[in-house]
């Protein structure tokens, strides 16, 4: 029987006890490489955590909060895809998974998103705000209706994802074009 967890407010630790996390927050922990495998956290908020290359075989996010933390090569893949959700604040997000997830309504707001895999992953209604997706990967991607109008760096080939109704500013169209190595003057 796994334990559970209700309303806490946890400081500054660096391992944490596989079980069920409700309405929990997790403030200046790092759990790097730290093995979170069959946790389940919901309703909770991390702030200013390091979860870089923690593994996270069939954890369960649900309406989760991260905030200012550092989250490098995490396979979000490999979670629970049941009900997932979770939002991203200043966040540091470089060399992570979300291939083939369905993230619909998802907020990256002022992230970095080096060599992020976006592959066969549903984003429709998410909004990147001032993120940097320089090498992020785009491919078979559902990107309807997210918005993009305020990020930078990035190569979305408008042939192989869907962008019906996507937002981006005039300033973002090199990173549509550059599949056709053309030069914008």
């Amino acid at each position: 029987m796994r334990e559970e967890f209700y309303d806490l407010e946890i400081n500054q630790i660096n391992k944490l006890t596989n079980g069920e996390y409700e309405n929990c927050s997790f403030t200046n922990c790092s759990f790097k490489k730290d093995a979170l495998i069959n946790s389940n956290f919901s309703e909770c908020i991390f702030d200013s955590c390091d979860l870089s290359m923690a593994e996270v075989a069939n954890i369960s996010f649900k309406e989760v909060s991260f905030k200012d933390c550092k989250i490098l090569g995490l396979r979000f893949d490999e979670c629970n895809d049941f009900l997932l959700s979770f939002n991203f604040e200043n966040c540091i997000l470089s060399f992570s998974s979300f291939f083939k997830l369905e993230l619909r309504s998802i907020n990256f707001l002022n992230c970095k998103l080096l060599d992020v895999d976006f592959t066969k992953t549903i984003l429709t209604n998410s909004v990147f705000e001032n993120c940097d997706l320089n090498g992020a990967i785009f491919k078979d991607t559902i990107l309807d209706k997210a918005d993009f109008t305020s990020s930078y760096n990035f190569s979305i080939n408008p042939e192989i994802n869907s962008l019906k109704k996507t937002k981006f500013s005039v300033l973002g169209l090199p990173g549509l074009l550059d599949k056709y190595d053309i030069v914008l003057g």
